[in-house]
């Protein structure tokens, strides 16, 4: 039996992918190993939305070379959006890569590795979901489940779309009937995914089309789901509907993750975010109005080019007024072919790193502020095991 080591760089997409990947060498009789040492096939599938995540994979691609020059035999395999964004030049970077795959063609490893092909091979063509492939889920009771893929934004500092492609929504039936399966199956819990999950459905077919609140509503309605979420929203397509459908619907729970980015006007714009920070400040208000107990948690970017001390204090000034529940902040890096990449007025890491510490510092402390509200009652859990 051929053996099979998978490692995963980034977003959640990237690990619904993997889940698909694992279930598809599985179905072709793979056994999964813990170490790369131990496999035939090792895959890297990667990320390539900071240059952080470049480094750490490059990183562990040294290892597989070493194994490979030991073992010529090993198929060495590159996925994800690292290889999207590269193509063909992972080949002339990395000799020993055997086959690369954008997100859009998982599938293609399978037709890789049954037609003993003696060259590598790059799928770089966006040709479906991966919706049909069997997914080995790393937790029993939960899946991800894939709305849509692909982004129509143009965000100045963003690669997904030039990753990713163009956005793209499967119909809602066959999503209810994915996820039928999956409550059938034991899974209590459903996260949805999408680039941009409030954008749903605006390209299918009119007699196909629905909103995201729709579409939230019918998976709600379905047996067995105890627990819905989703990501990624975006803030300027964060619709009233869909905030009310946290107070209205039992499985969606009462935690809106609305990324913010900087706290300027001026930043949103050079980043062409398409809201301001007055209408982000608006969204948070109808979440409270409609949702009064809801956690709120964000994604912060510092560091952006250009981003002057005021900017930055505006930053902080509405975290520290909308006191988040938590979160994911990120030092900006330039992504190659954004346009935020050949921006001048770059700042200096220190620069970037110390005004991330001060930023934290308010987030972790607003946090634990708004956790005291929890202390003394009994809220109801999902356990996922002993």
């Amino acid at each position: 039996m051929k053996r099979y080591h998978v490692t995963t760089f980034g977003c959640q997409m990237n690990e619904h992918d993997s889940e698909r990947i694992k279930g598809m060498l599985d179905s072709l009789g793979y056994a999964e190993v813990p170490a790369r040492s131990q496999a035939d096939l090792i895959l890297f599938n990667t990320c390539s939305i900071r240059e952080k995540a470049d480094s750490r994979f490059v990183a562990h691609l040294g290892e597989a070379k070493r194994l490979k020059s030991e073992r010529p035999e090993v198929i060495v395999g590159v996925g994800g959006c690292w290889a999207q964004s590269v193509k063909e030049e992972v080949f002339a970077r990395f000799p020993f890569v055997d086959v690369a795959f954008g997100p859009g063609q998982v599938h293609k490893l399978a037709e890789f590795l049954v037609s003993d092909s003696l060259s590598a091979q790059g799928y770089f063509e966006f040709e479906g979901f991966t919706g049909h492939l069997p997914a080995k889920r790393a937790r029993e009771h939960h899946a991800w489940v894939q709305i849509s893929v692909g982004c129509n934004c143009v965000c100045s500092y963003c690669i997904v779309p030039s990753t990713r492609g163009r956005e793209v929504s499967r119909p809602g039936d066959e999503l209810v009937a994915e996820v039928e399966a999956l409550a059938a199956d034991g899974v209590r819990e459903v996260t949805l995914l999408g680039q941009n999950v409030n954008s749903y459905g605006r390209d299918l077919p009119r007699e196909q089309r629905t909103t995201f609140a729709e579409l939230l509503g019918r998976i709600d309605a379905i047996d067995g789901i105890d627990r819905l979420r989703y990501t990624s929203p975006h803030p300027k397509d964060m619709r009233e509907d869909v905030i009310r459908a946290h107070a209205e619907l039992p499985a969606l729970g009462e935690h809106i993750h609305l990324p913010l980015l900087p706290g300027s006007s001026r930043l949103l714009k050079r980043m062409r975010r398409t809201y301001t920070r007055e209408r982000y400040l608006a969204r948070v208000a109808m979440i409270h109005e409609h949702v009064a107990d809801c956690a709120l948690t964000t994604d912060i970017i510092v560091g952006f080019p250009g981003e002057t001390e005021s900017d930055f204090e505006q930053t902080v000034e509405l975290v520290d007024h909308v006191a988040y529940d938590g979160a994911f902040t990120f030092i900006y890096s330039p992504r190659r072919g954004t346009e935020a990449a050949g921006l001048p007025e770059q700042l200096a890491h220190e620069v970037k790193v110390q005004r991330m510490g001060r930023l934290v510092e308010v987030v972790k402390r607003r946090a634990a502020q708004r956790a005291q509200r929890f202390v003394g009652r009994t809220l109801p859990v999902l356990v996922e095991g002993p």
